[in-house]
Order: structure tokens, then sequence, then C-alpha cells
């Protein structure tokens, strides 16, 4: 028996770190993906295998350990986890296809996460619905990383476009109809996102007086970002991109990498740019309705790029 899921990773537009504190957030699925695949196997153990990262590793599920043969063990945690939420510890094999970047701002963690909840729940014939998916995958960030939104999970699960509101209490989907793809820079450093979470943290607490509303003001831009998205007025959204780096540096998530990313897409031509994900490494994004190609080769000779366009499918059970 085996049992075969995907999902998408995603690209922040508004809102990171904030969220973690009760504001708003936008984000869209990219069509980057995570394709978890889980066999029976008869050699008593649980076996992972992710043969792109040349990673492969042993999981006892029942001592909450990890026994790497080869890799990073970061984004396996993250396996453990969704496991001992719905498998039974039985021998598996699982096989990770992954193509999207890891630590770059692009929700590997929550891409892994939802796919291999819902292989698992598949493979156990549990059949969780997605909303049950999002709400543990959702945990299981939250047990790993120590604090984390639902925002990667939501979006990895359902796809598209996505509005998270204020506290979570409302996820709408968004239309968005570009035809033209978003420009990802990324650098080789990669920073851990529970790390800079609790940079903020340290941060916010040290000085709330200038912090609290900075927050705030990333509260705002999101809403207006939002209204320009629904009135489709979307050459508004890069001048709230640029200010929204402006308050991310401000948080202490920038680098002098990432900055120069931004820089030299607004430069070539992008309508904004900015940190995309927890920053301190990782990725920028910029809005290319035009010159999409030229910023692409100008952010490729400083670091590295790709073009992504926006996944409106969110998980996909694989038959």
């Amino acid at each position: 028996m085996e049992a075969k899921a995907s999902a998408p990773g995603k690209v922040i537009l508004f809102g990171e770190h904030a969220v973690v504190y009760g504001k708003p957030a936008i984000a869209v699925a990219v069509d980057k993906r995570a394709v978890i695949k889980i066999s029976e196997n008869k050699e008593d153990t649980i076996k992972v295998y992710i043969k792109n990262l040349n990673i492969s590793a042993t999981i006892d599920q029942l001592n909450n350990h990890i026994i790497i043969d080869n890799g990073n063990p970061g984004i396996l945690k993250y396996v453990l986890e969704s496991l001992k939420r719905v498998h039974d510890a039985s021998p598996v094999t699982i096989e990770i296809d992954l193509d999207i970047p890891i630590g770059a701002g692009f929700g590997s963690s929550a891409a892994v996460t939802v796919a291999t909840l819902a292989a698992a729940s598949k493979y156990n014939h549990k059949n969780l619905t997605k909303k049950e998916i999002a709400q543990k995958a959702h945990e299981v960030e939250l047990s790993v990383q120590n604090s984390a939104s639902p925002l990667d999970t939501t979006i990895s699960t359902f796809g598209g476009a996505v509005y998270l509101a204020a506290n979570a209490e409302e996820i709408k989907k968004l239309e968005l109809n570009w035809t033209y793809p978003l420009v990802i820079g990324f650098t080789p450093r990669k920073e851990d996102t529970g790390k800079l979470v609790e940079k903020v943290r340290l941060r916010k607490e040290a000085y709330p007086d200038i912090i609290n509303p900075l927050l705030d003001a990333m509260g705002i831009l999101t809403e207006t970002a939002l209204k320009f998205i629904i009135e489709k007025k979307y050459s508004y959204l890069g001048e709230l991109m640029n200010i929204n780096h402006g308050f991310l540096d401000c948080l202490g998530v920038n680098t002098k990498e990432l900055s120069n990313m931004v820089y030299t897409a607004r430069k070539t031509g992008a309508l904004g740019a900015k940190i995309t994900g927890a920053g301190g490494g990782g990725s920028i994004v910029a809005l290319c309705p035009e010159n999409n190609l030229k910023i692409l080769s100008a952010l490729k000779n400083i670091e590295d790029a790709i073009e992504v366009n926006i996944s409106h499918e969110g998980l996909e059970f694989i038959d």
C-alpha cells in the first residue's frame, strides 16, 4: 500500500512577523511543491529520503528521535511531528521530492508538513479534511518553532491567494488574476525561522513604545494592500511592498544581501520589492509586470533568482 500527496510553497506579500502578533497578512501559493510518498516497508523502521537534498534518516516515532544517515535534520523535525499526529508508528518508507528551496522564505516546512499529514492520513485511512490538516499543520509548526502563525500552513493547504485577518479570525480567499510571474531572489545564507521570530520578540520587549506602533502600522499597510487587491489596483502594491521592506528592516531581520537584491530589483524596473518570509537571509520578492526577465538576470548576477507563478491548487492527493 502507498499514499501520495503534494502541497505548494508560498510567498508572503504583506505581513510577515507582524502576523505573529495578531496582525493581518497576505500570501500566495506558488508553483513550487513538496511531494510526499509513503509506502510500506519490511525493515521494521520508518525511513525517510529526500533525494534532491541528499538527505536520508531513520525516524523512531515512539521515542521521538531522528537518526540521521546523511544530511541536515532540520526539515525532518516537521516530518516527525506530523507522523506523531496521524501515523500509527508502523514501518514505512517516506520519499520526499522537494523543488522548494529550504530556508529561503518559500514555506518549505509548511509544504512538507501539509503533504506529510495528508499522505499519512490517507495511508492510515483517517481521511482528514483540508481544514483539519491545516489545523494540525499549524500545531506541528508551533511545536517545532515554538511560535508560528497559521499563515504558511493555510496557504499551503488551500492554495491561491489568501488574506489572514487580524488574530487569525478569518481566512479569505482572494482573486489575483495576474498574468505575469513574481521574481524571487534568494541567498545561500539561511537563518532559522524560530530564531528570527525570537529576535523580533526580544526587540519588541526591549522597545515596546517603538515596535508596537510599528507592528500596528504593518497591520494597516496590509489592510490597505487588501483594498487595492479587491479593487484590482495592482500598480499601488509596489509602493506598499517598498514600505513593508522598511518596516522589516526596523524589526532587525534585514541583511546586506537582501537589501542589495531589493534595490537591484527596484533599479532594474520592479514596481516594488521586499523581504519575503522570516528574513535573516532567504528571499526577496519583486513585483514585475514588466522587465521580469531583465530583473531575473540582474538578481542572478549578484545572488540567485527564479520566477514563480501563483498556484491556485493547494493540497492535492495523488493517485
